[in-house]
């Protein structure tokens, strides 16, 4: 069988100096750490890090300028161009555009408490399940297209985190506050021929994650 890799990137750190829930809000670019963190993953993926060089073949990227600003550096590093795939785009919600919590958030305002009635769909959004499905045929897309090699997703984190919960059988609905993808990680889905054979996760720009220990020497 054939062996081929889909790499589901979550983008780099957002400047978002207002600490909205920026969604699917255009112009929400990366920050300077975040463009640190997508060079970082760049030079990982590349080899230039210590790290074996990846045989990545393609790179796809949400519409979204903060996961196409992700994908530039890796593009560059592996000579390809970025492709645009809609259905790895951020989950829809309720409370894009807002400040969200208590106190000065926007659940004060009662007309907002009805989007919070159903946790396991969630009803403040996209249901969890057309989000593992629209991710999954993109991924299946890819696959075809890199067959025998290896592929990088840039995408966000609910969609890429709800896809892996379906992929090893677990259930869709969660704490936010337990999800395994940080900001510029990797969940990458290794497939034999059709079949999925290993989900694998890492976190390149560990070391430029808010609250960090410093690098040695840096």
């Amino acid at each position: 069988m054939v062996a081929t890799t889909v790499h589901l990137l979550r983008h780099g750190e957002v400047h978002n100096p207002e600490g909205l829930l920026y969604g699917r809000l255009p112009g929400y670019r990366l920050s300077e750490r975040g463009q640190a963190m997508a060079e970082l993953v760049a030079r990982t993926l590349a080899g230039e890090e210590g790290a074996p060089r990846r045989d990545v073949v393609a790179v796809v990227a949400s519409p979204l300028q903060r996961a196409q600003e992700t994908a530039v550096p890796i593009a560059r590093a592996f000579g390809v161009e970025i492709t645009t795939d809609e259905r790895i785009i951020e989950a829809e919600n309720h409370f894009q555009g807002m400040t969200f919590g208590v106190g000065d958030g926007s659940l004060r305002h009662p007309e907002h408490w009805p989007h919070l009635r159903n946790p396991f769909r969630p009803s403040w959004g996209e249901a969890y399940t057309a989000q593992v499905e629209r991710v999954l045929a993109a991924v299946d897309a890819a696959r075809a297209t890199a067959l025998g090699h290896e592929v990088v997703l840039v995408s966000h984190q609910l969609p890429i985190w709800v896809t892996r919960l379906s992929l090893e059988g677990r259930r869709l609905w969660h704490d936010p506050r337990r999800r395994q993808c940080s900001l510029a990680s990797l969940t990458s889905l290794r497939y034999d021929g059709d079949r999925l054979v290993g989900v694998g996760y890492s976190e390149p720009a560990a070391a430029l994650l808010p609250g960090a220990s410093p690098v040695p020497g840096a």
